[in-house]
């Protein structure tokens, strides 16, 4: 089962291994990033879309923490899901994505 966390707690859940290479994986599509994105405080931040995460495994191979983010959670649900199966251990979503990201925790994120 994928970790949901929410968007005040993932520097928390980021911090639980002080060892760990820490990622937000931004699953939104390029429009969206342009639209509204997070300022990365104590992680790496790296946008690669929903549909690409198969063809680009190998860039996530440095990260021993993923979370993944998307609009609301779905698409970042199942790519965590999908990043789960294939060997990666530390994965959680962000519960609500970047809305719930803007409506909680910063709200200088636009909402779209």
């Amino acid at each position: 089962m994928i970790e949901q966390v929410l968007p005040a707690h993932l520097s928390d859940w980021f911090s639980r291994d002080a060892q760990a290479s820490a990622l937000l994986l931004d699953v939104r599509e390029p429009w969206e990033v342009q639209t509204a994105s997070v300022t990365p405080r104590g992680f790496a931040l790296l946008a690669i879309p929903m549909n690409e995460i198969p063809s680009r495994l190998s860039e996530l191979g440095p990260y021993t923490r993923i979370a993944c983010l998307c609009h609301h959670g779905a698409r970042s649900q199942h790519v965590a899901a999908f990043l789960g199966q294939h060997g990666f251990a530390e994965v959680a979503n962000v519960a609500g994505g970047i809305d719930a990201w803007s409506r909680q925790f910063d709200p200088s994120v636009p909402r779209y």
